[in-house]
C-alpha cells in the first residue's frame, strides 16, 4: 500500500490510543490522558510500523525494546499493546484497579513493561543499560526506544545518560522527547523551544532531529532516519500539544493528572471519532536468536586463599571475589563510577573487560543502566562509595520496583576510613538499603567471608546490597567456611557469658578486642558476627540473650538510626531482650580511624565500657 494509506492507518491508531486513553481514566477516576493524548501520533508510529517485534512474545530476546519514561503515560502504552493484540481491550477496563497489572504507573506486574516508570528522568538510563547490553553483550540488532517528557529532561539524570550513551556510541538507542511544554505545575523550562532541546543533545553527542509531533510524515521520516545513523544515539525532539485532539484540554492548564468528567466524556470522544480507516498493519517481528549462555554452579568458583590472621581489607576481597565470580558466571557485569582502584572493581576489570562498563562519576546513570542490564537477564554489580550510592536512592528504590537483579557495593563505609572526613563516610548505608523492600544487606568482617558473600548474593535473584571498608583487617575465617544469607557466626561464647556482644564489619574486630581484655577480667561475653544484616539470624541472637541474661550490645560504624543495631532490635523485640545500640552518634570529623573509633564511641575499650556497664 501507498505511504498515504499508511499515514492514514496510523492516523487512525492513533486517534484509537487517544479514545482508549480518555475512556480508562474516566472509568478509573484518575490518571493522565493528556499526555497520553501528546505522545499518541509517536506511539502509534512506533508500535505499528517502526518497533520489530512479536506481540505474542514478550520474551524474545531481539525485540525491540520501548521504556515509557515518562510512566504517566501507563494508558497510552497499555492501549498500544491492546490495539496489537497482546492483551484483551476489554482488559483496559481495569486500569488502577487493585487487582490488575495495569496500574497507575508502569510496573513488570505488566509483563511487556520491563521496567517500573513514573519517578521522571530515570527511562534514558534504563535505555543505556538496554542498549549496552544489545550493542557490546549479546550483540543482538534490537534497537531501544525512550519516550519521555520535556519536563523530565529538568533532571540530571539525563543528561549523565545522556554522556555515557554518546561515550559507547549507543547508535541503537533512541530518545524522543515529547515537548508539549507543560508540566504539573506550570510550563516547562523552555516551553516549545525545540532548538533548545536540539542543541542540548546535539552536543553531549548525539544525532538529533526536529519535528512536528503530529504530522506523520515528520515522525517516520525521523524513525527511518535513527535506523540510517550510525557511531551515535538519536534523539528526536517532537513538538506536540498537551491533550491532543480534544477541544475541552488541548494545550490548555490545569489539566495535569486530570480525567475528563463524565459527563463531558461523550463530546470528548466524538471529536476523536472519525471513521475507522481500513488498513492491515502487519508489524515486523524480529528474527527469534536464542542468546545461549553457560552458566557454572557457583560452587565451582574458585574458593577465597588467605592465612588466619592475615591483613586484607573486605574491599580487597570483595574485588578478588567478584572476578573469580566472572569466570564461572557470564551473566555477571560490572559497572563502577571512577571508583574501581578503591573498591576494587578493577580486578573485574582487568579479567573481564568486555563486561566491565566504566559509568564515570553519575551514580544515578549508573544504576539506570544496570537495571537496564538487569531487565535483559544480566546480574550488574555496581559499585562506588557507600556515600555516593545515597546520590542515587530514588534509582535504587525504583531499581526493586522494576524487580531488578542488581548487587550494590558501597566500599569506604563509616568512620573507620579516617582522614577523608565525613563527606567520605557511608553511615546512612545501611539504613537505606534495609529499606528497600525485599532487598538482602551484608556486611563481611574479613577477606573470606567478603568473596564467599560474592558469591551468595550472585545467586540470589533481587536487590542486594554488599556493605564493605577501607581499612586492612585480619582474616577470621578457614578458607572453605561458608557463609549463607540469613545466617550469622558465633565468634566466641561460654556457659558463663553476661552479654552478647553483636557486630558487623570492622567492629567485629573490636568486639573480639574487646573479650580478651574482659577475659583477663574474669568476665566473659559472647561475640557474634551478624554479617547477614538482613534478613538478620534471629533465632540466634534470640538464643544467645536467653543465655546471656536478655541483654545484647550491638555496635556498628554507622549512624545510631536504621542500622544493625535496628535490625538487631527487630528481631528481639518482643523477647523482652534489653538492647544497647552503640553506634555513631553525630556528626563525625576527620582524623584517624583508631582516633575516630575512640571518639565516637565504637572501639574496643568502649565496649569494655559499656558491658561492664551493664552486665549485671
Amino acid at each position: 500500500m501507498s505511504t498515504d494509506k499508511l499515514i492514514a492507518g496510523l492516523q487512525d491508531k492513533a486517534d484509537k490510543l487517544r479514545i482508549h486513553s480518555i475512556r480508562t481514566t474516566t472509568k478509573a477516576s484518575s490518571g493522565h490522558p493528556t499526555t497520553c493524548l501528546s505522545a499518541a501520533d509517536i506511539v502509534s508510529a512506533l508500535f505499528f510500523h517502526a518497533m520489530r517485534y512479536d506481540p505474542h512474545d514478550h520474551s524474545n530476546p531481539n525485540n525491540d525494546r520501548f521504556v515509557l519514561s515518562k510512566g504517566h503515560a501507563a494508558p497510552l502504552l497499555y492501549a498500544a499493546y491492546a490495539e496489537v493484540g497482546a492483551i484483551p481491550i476489554e482488559k483496559l477496563d481495569t486500569l488502577r484497579e487493585i487487582d490488575s497489572e495495569l496500574e497507575g504507573h508502569p510496573t513488570p506486574r505488566f509483563k511487556w513493561a520491563d521496567v517500573a516508570s513514573g519517578s521522571l528522568g530515570q527511562g534514558l538510563s534504563i535505555g543505556v543499560g538496554m542498549a549496552l547490553n544489545g550493542k557490546y553483550l549479546d550483540k543482538l540488532d534490537y534497537r531501544v526506544y525512550v519516550l519521555m517528557g520535556d519536563g523530565e529532561s529538568a533532571e540530571g539524570s539525563v543528561w549523565e545518560a545522556a554522556a555515557l550513551s554518546a561515550h559507547y556510541n549507543l547508535d541503537n538507542l533512541v530518545g524522543i522527547v515529547d515537548v508539549n511544554s507543560m508540566g504539573q505545575s506550570q510550563h516547562t523550562m523552555y516551553e516549545f523551544d525545540t532548538e533548545s532541546y536540539r542543541r542540548r543533545f546535539e552536543a553531549f553527542g548525539w544525532h538529533t532531529i526536529v519535528i512536528d509531533g503530529h504530522n506523520m510524515r515528520e515522525i517516520l521520516a525521523a524513525l527511518d532516519e535513527a535506523k540510517r545513523t550510525s557511531g551515535k544515539p538519536t534523539m528526536i525532539v517532537a513538538k506536540t500539544l498537551k491533550g491532543k485532539g480534544v477541544s475541552l484540554f488541548e494545550n490548555k492548564d490545569g489539566w495535569h493528572g486530570k480525567p475528563i468528567p463524565a459527563e463531558d466524556v461523550e463530546a470528548a470522544l466524538k471529536e476523536l471519532d472519525k471513521p475507522e480507516f481500513d488498513y492491515e498493519f502487519k508489524i515486523e517481528s524480529p528474527p527469534k536468536r536464542e542468546v545461549n549462555i553457560d552458566v557454572a554452579a557457583a560452587s565451582e568458583m574458585a574458593p577465597p586463599n588467605y592465612q588466619i590472621g592475615e591483613e586484607v581489607a573486605t574491599r580487597n576481597g570483595f574485588g578478588t571475589g567478584l572476578a573469580k565470580l566472572g569466570e564461572v558466571n557470564p551473566l555477571v557485569v560490572s559497572l563502577d563510577g571512577d571508583t574501581k582502584n578503591s573498591t576494587y572493581a578493577q580486578e573485574f576489570m582487568e579479567a573481564h573487560p568486555d563486561r566491565y562498563f566504566e559509568c564515570f562519576i553519575a551514580e544515578q546513570n549508573m544504576v539506570g543502566a544496570a537495571v537496564g542490564l538487569s531487565s535483559r537477564g544480566k546480574i550488574p554489580f555496581v559499585s562506588t562509595f557507600a556515600a555516593f550510592l545515597t546520590r542515587a536512592f530514588d534509582h535504587i528504590r525504583m531499581s526493586a520496583i522494576s524487580v531488578a537483579n542488581i548487587k550494590y557495593v558501597g566500599s569506604h563505609c563509616g568512620i573507620s576510613i579516617g582522614q577523608d572526613g565525613p563527606s567520605q563516610m557511608g553511615l546512612e548505608d545501611l539504613a537505606m538499603m534495609r529499606s528497600i523492600p525485599n532487598s538482602v544487606v551484608v556486611y563481611p568482617s574479613d577477606a573470606v567471608s567478603a568473596e564467599r558473600l560474592v558469591a551468595e548474593v550472585a545467586q540470589h535473584k533481587g536487590i542486594a546490597y554488599i556493605r564493605t571498608s577501607r581499612p586492612k583487617t585480619p582474616v577470621l575465617y578457614p578458607n572453605d567456611e561458608e557463609f549463607k544469607i540469613g545466617g550469622c557466626k558465633v565468634l566466641r561464647s561460654s556457659d558463663n557469658d553476661k552479654v552478647t556482644v553483636v557486630a558487623a564489619g570492622v567492629t567485629v574486630h573490636e568486639a573480639l578486642k574487646a573479650y580478651e581484655t574482659l577475659k583477663k577480667e574474669g568476665v566473659h561475653i559472647r561475640v557474634i558476627d551478624a554479617y547477614s544484616v538482613k534478613p538478620i539470624d534471629a533465632e540466634t541472637l534470640r538464643k544467645s540473650a536467653s543465655e546471656t541474661n536478655n541483654t545484647i550490645i550491638c555496635v556498628e560504624d554507622h549512624y545510631y538510626d536504621g542500622g544493625l543495631g535496628d535490625a538487631v532490635l527487630n528481631a528481639v523485640a518482643k523477647d523482652g531482650v534489653s538492647v544497647h545500640k552503640m553506634a555513631v552518634k553525630e556528626l563525625p570529623r576527620s582524623g584517624k580511624p583508631e582516633e575516630l573509633m575512640e571518639l565516637y564511641g565504637i572501639n574496643a575499650g568502649c565496649i569494655v565500657k559499656k558491658v561492664l556497664e551493664v552486665k549485671e
